[in-house]
């Protein structure tokens, strides 16, 4: 496109704002908690001595393989579990796609934390399997039974990670399940392979990069998730969980940054090989492929069926239990409904946490989207030299490899420092003020998100047809305008995509937000493990009740917004 010299401005000013931008929002507080790693309590520099003293703590260590163990595990049976789901309404075709679906994706409305909850409701001393189901059949049958669950510690934990895990590998493997191939198993079936056959040599080939994306994802979001850990966990410790103690609980930076760092390296690992997978998946496909279509069996179907609905009916009866918990009096002695609960009178937060929440998602959202968007076009639509197109993507891409806690702790330490001590001179730290404000907390949600919104905006924008631009140019319309009156109209449904995947993402997170509130500043998701810390218990149920209200609002009204625009396209493309 023709660049004039106000074009030339424009991009470059804002260049330099998107790369200053990442650069303190980023690549700073992540160089200054490897730095603050290598440091003692007193500010010495000691190298390496935090990390030998960690690997020398049987209690951190022990830590750290927890929660390697747990991610293991999770990893293991979600994949299983989101495997035969995807299968079955992807694959086989059995039928009411749209309410499993949306089941499936229930979880990653509501926070970490309500799995816990409801586990405890379910299964904990007083919980309804543990107590109430007991006590009846006691009383009916004039038995002793009872029934003891330890759903505090490991067990709780793994119930509340695969819950959490579940629906991010169902995502990954339902797109690899749409791209199968029809030609290969017409194929296979003309040189006589048999289903089983026809499974083991087609189907678990062409998804090979789906369910290794898929395992790798679900062992980072397990690996580092503190929510469910920190409610449901008991004394069964893990690395997250460590973070915070050794951050909010003993004030010591140092072991909180080196813990931190540990917690940053199998992540980045991941990220790596993920990012490999990524660019193999996609020379998989191609123009040619013929959409699979199965031959019914109806037998099988029905299986499958029956298991996607038991599925389903488990991931509500989780979801559900907070619900229905948050609306009695007191579990599991007065079942009597009542609305007290969402008054929060006298517990840790109460609705002022929910409004900052709403508050800050919003203001995340908006921002974000904003930015997210126009950092992606600079990116894949200005004539802008490729070395900064080239570092402006890598460090969008940076903040997948980077946990919540993460990053939390890298702006406590730097956000919440005074002074920089640069090479024996004391430097004023010019971001200081952020620290403790609203401010500092979108921030750090829109880093914590900025690389899946990022990669969704350069796909809206890689379908633009390029036409439109050459049009554009043989008029000598100046970018801005074409920004504003073509690019925008037409990426539309992308922005609100991206606007409703922060919005959501901000409502449910608690990893980062939990080292950078204030009193006058608590989101919704810390009050719900104030008020769990302080025995309320219900009021968290409740809490967490009015996140996920909110979340499918939000998901109504953005279901609507995207059906309406697409059906305004369509017509558009029809003329």
């Amino acid at each position: 496109m023709k660049v004039f010299n106000s074009d030339r401005t424009i991009v470059k000013n804002f260049l330099f704002f998107y790369v200053s931008f990442l650069l303190v929002t980023l690549i700073l507080p992540m160089f200054n908690i490897f730095k603050q790693s290598l440091l003692n309590s007193d500010g010495d520099f000691v190298m390496f001595s935090n990390f030998v003293e960690y690997f020398h703590s049987p209690h951190l260590l022990h830590s750290l393989w927890n929660s390697i163990l747990v991610s293991i595990i999770t990893t293991l049976i979600s994949v299983f579990l989101s495997f035969v789901y995807a299968y079955a309404i992807y694959h086989r075709k059995i039928g009411w796609s749209y309410l499993f679906n949306f089941v499936a994706i229930l979880p990653l409305l509501a926070t970490t934390m309500m799995h816990g909850i409801s586990l405890v409701y379910l299964f904990g001393n007083q919980g309804f399997f543990s107590k109430i189901i007991p006590e009846l059949l006691n009383e009916i049958l004039g038995t002793n039974f009872s029934l003891h669950i330890p759903i505090y510690g490991f067990l709780g934990i793994i119930i509340s990670e695969v819950i959490y895990t579940f629906p991010q590998s169902f995502m990954i493997l339902a797109i690899a399940f749409s791209f199968a191939d029809k030609r290969l198993y017409e194929a296979a079936e003309t040189l006589g392979a048999s289903p089983i056959k026809k499974f083991f040599t087609v189907t678990l080939p062409s998804l090979k990069y789906g369910l290794l994306s898929a395992t790798i994802t679900n062992f980072i979001l397990s690996f580092t998730d503190f929510g469910a850990p920190k409610i449901i966990g008991g004394t069964y410790n893990v690395i997250a969980v460590d973070i915070y103690k050794q951050v909010v609980g003993q004030q010591n930076i140092p072991m909180g940054a080196t813990v931190g760092i540990i917690l940053l390296i199998p992540s980045f690992i991941a990220f790596i090989a993920d990012r490999f997978i990524q660019n193999k998946r996609s020379i998989t496909f191609t123009s040619k492929s013929v959409p699979y279509t199965p031959k019914k069996h109806r037998i099988f179907d029905n299986i499958l069926k029956l298991y996607c609905i038991t599925v389903a009916i488990l991931i509500l009866l989780i979801i559900g239990t907070s619900i229905f918990a948050s609306f009695i009096k007191n579990w599991p002695y007065n079942f009597q409904l009542t609305l007290e609960h969402y008054t929060f009178k006298d517990v840790a937060g109460g609705m002022e946490s929910y409004f900052n929440s709403i508050l800050i998602s919003i203001y995340t959202a908006v921002t974000g989207t904003i930015l997210i968007f126009s950092g992606a076009y600079l990116v894949e639509k200005s004539k802008i030299a490729k070395l900064f197109k080239s570092t402006i993507q890598l460090l969008a891409l940076l903040p997948l490899a980077i946990p919540g806690l993460v990053i939390g702790v890298a702006y406590i330490l730097f956000f919440n420092t005074v002074e920089f001590n640069i090479m024996g001179f004391n430097i004023v730290n010019p971001f200081n003020f952020l620290y403790g404000t609203y401010t500092i907390m979108v921030i750090s949600n829109i880093i914590h998100f900025f690389s899946v919104p990022f990669l969704t905006a350069l796909t809206g924008l890689k379908k633009l047809d390029n036409e439109y631009e050459t049009v554009s140019e043989s008029l000598s319309v100046p970018f801005y305008k074409f920004f504003t009156k073509v690019t925008l109209p037409m990426s539309i449904t992308t922005i609100i995509e991206i606007f409703f995947y922060l919005f959501v993402n901000s409502m449910v997170t608690v990893s980062a937000l939990v080292f950078l509130y204030t009193y006058e500043t608590r989101p919704a998701t810390v009050a719900i493990i104030n008020m769990e810390e302080a025995g309320d218990v219900a009021a968290a149920a409740a809490m967490s009740s009015l996140i996920i209200f909110t979340n499918l609002i939000f998901k109504v009204i953005f279901d609507l917004l995207m059906k309406s625009f697409r059906k305004r396209s369509d017509r558009w493309l029809k003329h």
